[in-house]
């Protein structure tokens, strides 16, 4: 009996040229001295000639990594050492693998084909395991889960164990398991204090259920890609040699940004067959310390394996690896990502050859030189230093504002400056570190006409936790809002469902009346059941009394109230998702933005105004996302805002992670600086809402770790100005007892209008020395950012109100009901009819889901 979907490997002998294909066309294009050669500089062309054993290239940003990785396999196939299916060549995005196709073909003339192992970790992954599927209980068909599908199946597994999903949410489970997988821990992998984290100790036990679930499927996630192919070959020798005999060069990019799963992965492929069966990668580490050999900032349970890290010292042969990456662009620790991975290259592979890529190719030197001072204060670095032939160009910019509105109104005036100096707006980029921060920017850019775009995610008043709350604020404002109410029936879940929403859209389409009205009706018959009536009656009430208090409480403060009521605001604190917290952030910046506006209805025009500006694809506009967002791209003119302790650094990144979480900030910060080709400006804000509330903040650390003699301090060119503080200039209003505002917005004179013991009749509303926004209030008087309200307890009932028209029927009239069966009406009340069924007895109906039997 054969073994099924075995792979026979096809290795050709290291002696005899290959030919054919696109090997052939390879080695006709080196003819002549190797043209796809011209143009490197001395570190790229030792990096792609060197071909034999592991080498590692730190490629630091602008220096032409994409350009090396291609023309590296170029030189392989034109020197004949390798077919094209022997080369494994992978990449993280699809984006990156197709641009590294393009750049092939360029080089040799004509489209790229034969390359099969060109791709994505999982996209090879995934090719493998179907290869062998058997090997791991699934049949080569098997389905690849999306998040939603996971997730549904979560929840039928927490069912089963009587786990409440409301205090231990699916979500958060799917977080642990991916976070497990990324770990390449398997659920008898588990430690059992990870494991006890969920749902009182049933966090492994139902990581186990869920991958037994997957076979019974035939199904697989996105993280059981990487996962069933390390255990594929851990578990069959055979089929690991084959593949190791097949790959006779390996390339991996952004080897920063690999996770250790994905390190397995390469580890286990990039032995040499020979090695393959006596010793295979085992069990995650059980102790490797930063003492033990001298790397910083390992974490002791994460890596491979004792068998794995005696082979790498035993000098175990090794394929030809190539590693290409930066050590000061590993920003996605949060995900997952190992920056140890590439920190211990040398140590993982012994006798690996390191390569540095210093020659900027993107920046000028002032924000060169910025960046590489600013990265040297991590310790967890190989080191080196980017450097340009290009003009020193333009210093890096240092600007402080007085607040995040005059930070935005600073960026606007400069970006329109630079417009009328030619520049254009597609090389204009604003990186922010929170995605709350682009609110600002967006309502500003919308009053300027500038056109912008954001990358990397929706637009603010687009992000669905807005639309959530907005539509919350449209019912209230404009209960006939069906596409609003429609929206938010049912959020957070109430028990309201397709079938209730349509039944109220049947209401509403004969009788002509809203959503709302419809409701208000049905809830007063025996339509819907129970406890879906019950739901959709305190919705109701809930709806009045915020109407009711719409006259007499503030606009912003009702926002409030309403998110936190409705449940809005308690569903994203329970979801324990990734991006939860951002949300939360994304909802107490929205109640922000609402306080310069008189009332709610003028807030909801500006919206509209704002969603309604929708340019065409090709339009020149400002690029608005965040700082890991950019990665990768570039651009002549990039502004940076929010440089201030708390935001960034992220004060919740250094409660979490420490050091380590310092570190990777440092190096976001870094990455910030090097998407820009010729000026970089940096801003900071004296006073920002945090969390809700105003604080007198501090510029970051990472400020003073800039070189002075690259750095020039400007004054804000948004308002009032402020030259900042540590050593970044006195302020304007240092040693000054009493002042005027300079600010002229709505909400900053309804401010100074609220304040307790505001003086009356001042003609220049200023300050006196003991009101000064900084003698130990918020900065802003004590009103803005006020959260707390006493109890309020509001008393009502709601009644249901004739829509005004007759109803058709009359008492006595025979009639049928599809739910109720047939029936006599026996009492009328506008359009409402109380009925006498034959078998469901008396009960309330509205007219219009009845007919004459």
């Amino acid at each position: 009996m054969t073994e099924p979907n075995r792979v026979s490997p096809f290795p050709a002998p290291d002696h005899q040229p290959v030919a054919g294909g696109i090997a052939a066309r390879a080695r006709a294009a080196a003819s002549g001295g190797a043209r796809y050669l011209a143009g490197l500089n001395p570190e790229q062309r030792e990096a792609v000639e060197t071909l034999d054993g592991p080498v590692l290239v730190l490629a630091g940003a602008g220096t032409g990594k994409t350009r090396v990785l291609t023309t590296r396999i170029a030189h392989i196939l034109s020197q004949g050492r390798a077919r094209p299916s022997e080369i494994l060549s992978v990449t993280f995005t699809n984006k990156a693998a197709r641009e590294m196709k393009t750049r092939l073909a360029e080089m040799l003339g004509q489209a790229v084909e034969g390359m099969p192992w060109l791709g994505t970790f999982h996209s090879i992954s995934g090719r493998i395991l179907r290869s062998h599927a058997e090997l791991v209980q699934l049949k080569s068909n098997f389905t690849v889960l999306d998040v939603d599908d996971q997730i549904r199946l979560l929840k039928q597994l927490l069912q089963a164990e009587n786990v409440d999903d409301k205090r231990w949410p699916a979500r958060m489970l799917a977080g642990l398991i991916d976070g497990w997988k990324n770990r390449g821990l398997a659920p008898s992998q588990v430690p059992s204090g990870e494991a006890a984290v969920f749902a009182n100790g049933k966090g492994g036990k139902l990581y186990a259920s869920y991958q037994e679930r997957l076979k019974i499927l035939n199904a697989a996630d996105f993280g059981d890609l990487l996962l069933e192919s390390i255990r594929l070959f851990r578990e069959n020798p055979d089929v690991l040699r084959q593949y190791q005999s097949r790959f006779k060069f390996i390339l991996v990019d952004e080897y920063q940004d690999t996770n250790v799963a994905q390190y397995l992965w390469l580890r286990l492929l990039s032995q040499a067959p020979s090695s393959a069966g006596a010793s295979l990668p085992g069990s995650p580490r059980q102790s490797i310390t930063s003492e033990e050999d001298g790397s910083p900032g390992l974490d002791p349970a994460r890596r491979p394996g004792d068998d794995d890290r005696s082979m790498a010292a035993s000098g175990a042969p090794l394929k030809n690896i190539c590693c290409v990456g930066d050590d000061d662009q590993s920003i996605y620790g949060w995900r997952g990502a190992e920056v140890d991975n590439i920190l211990r290259f040398e140590h993982d592979f012994p006798g690996a050859r390191v390569i540095r890529l210093e020659r900027n190719y993107r920046s000028t030197g002032h924000i060169l030189a910025a960046a590489s001072h600013l990265i040297t204060h991590n310790e967890g670095r190989l080191g080196k230093t980017l450097h340009t032939e290009d003009v020193e160009g333009e210093k890096v910019t240092v600007t402080g504002a007085w607040d995040s509105e005059e930070e935005a109104r600073g960026i606007g005036e400069e970006i329109e400056e630079l417009q009328r100096k030619g520049e254009h707006l597609n090389d204009v980029a604003i990186l922010v570190r929170a995605s709350y921060q682009m609110r600002e920017f967006e309502d500003r850019f919308v009053t300027l006409g500038l056109p912008y775009r954001v990358i990397g995610g929706p637009r603010f008043y687009e992000r669905a936790e807005i639309r959530d709350a907005l539509a919350y604020l449209r019912v209230i404002n404009s209960p006939a809002d069906d596409l609003a109410f429609e929206r938010i029936v049912n959020v957070p879940k109430r028990g309201l469902g397709d079938a209730t929403v349509q039944l109220l859209h049947d209401h509403a389409r004969k009788r002509r009346i809203p959503l709302f009205e419809a409701a208000r009706a049905v809830v007063e018959t025996d339509e819907l059941k129970p406890k879906a009536r019950g739901s959709l009656r305190g919705l109701l009430l809930q709806f009045e009394r915020w109407r009711a208090q719409r006259e007499v409480t503030p606009h912003t403060e009702l926002a409030e109230i309403v998110l936190d009521e409705s449940g809005y605001t308690e569903m994203w604190q329970k979801d324990r998702s990734a991006d939860a917290a951002g949300r939360l952030d994304n909802l107490k910046e929205l109640i922000r933005s609402m306080e310069e506006f008189e009332n709610l209805h003028g807030f909801l025009e500006h919206i509209s105004l704002v969603m309604d500006r929708e340019g065409a694809a090709d339009e020149e506009a400002v690029s608005l996302m965040t700082l890991h967002s950019a990665k990768g791209l570039e651009f002549d003119n990039v502004f940076l805002p929010g440089w201030e302790e708390g935001l960034f650094p992220s004060q919740r990144t250094l409660d979490e992670q420490g050091r380590a979480g310092l570190e990777e900030e440092r190096r976001l910060a870094h990455v910030g600086l090097t998407r820009a080709r010729r000026r970089a400006k940096i801003y900071f804000a004296t006073n920002r809402r945090i969390h809700g509330t105003w604080t007198t903040t501090i510029p970051s650390r990472f400020l003073d770790e800039l070189p002075a003699a690259s750095v020039e301090i400007t004054e804000s060119k948004g308002g009032s100005g402020w030259g900042g503080a540590g050593g970044y200039g006195p302020s304007r209003f240092d040693n000054v007892e009493s002042f005027g505002s300079s600010y002229s917005t709505p909400g900053w004179q309804r401010a100074q209008a609220r304040r307790p013991g505001a003086a009356r009749g001042s003609s220049e509303g200023g300050f006196s020395e003991q009101q000064s926004p900084f003698a130990g209030r918020d900065p802003f008087g004590g009103n803005f950012g006020r959260n707390k309200r006493g109890p309020m307890t509001i008393e009502g009932e709601l009644v249901a109100k004739s829509t005004g028209t007759v109803s058709e029927f009359t008492v006595g009239d025979r009639v049928f009901h599809q739910k109720f069966g047939y029936g006599r009406v026996i009492k009328i009340d506008g359009n409402k009819l109380t009925i006498a069924f034959d078998k469901a007895g008396e009960k309330h109906v509205v007219d219009s889901f009845v007919q004459r039997a």
